[in-house]
């Protein structure tokens, strides 16, 4: 099986920082693509950041110039850098992987369990 584990999150202050991780393990040939999502109380789940394989990144315009997403291809591991963080940032986050496995002829996304994040003001 494959696993998405998540770790990094937790409650901060206005205007800090945190560093989430997400590591991918289990029978693993590739990963592609890979992201961060988010889901706030009463709304829906969002697309945070994602990257390529390459490494091309692609944001929300919530958190230009704010948020850093980056992978670790050696490590199986994609991380989600966030700075100057503001209260509406406040939502579970969720990391989201295209895998490719040694069992599975092509692609599939899996999800990681979510971890928390809180800003307060």
């Amino acid at each position: 099986q494959v696993q998405l584990v998540e770790s990094g999150g937790g409650l901060v202050q206005a205007g800090g920082s945190l560093r989430l991780s997400c590591a991918a393990s289990g029978s693993i040939f590739s990963l592609n693509a890979m992201g961060w999502y988010r889901q706030a109380p009463g709304k829906q789940r969002e697309l945070v950041a994602d990257i390529t394989s390459d490494g091309s990144t692609n944001y929300a315009d919530s958190v230009k110039g704010r948020f850093t997403i980056s992978r670790d291809n050696a490590k199986n591991t994609v991380y989600l850098q966030m700075n100057s963080l503001k209260p509406e940032d406040t939502a579970v986050y969720y990391c989201n992987a295209e895998i490719r496995t040694y069992s599975v002829s092509g692609t599939r996304h899996y999800w990681g369990q979510g971890t928390q994040v809180t800003v307060s003001s």
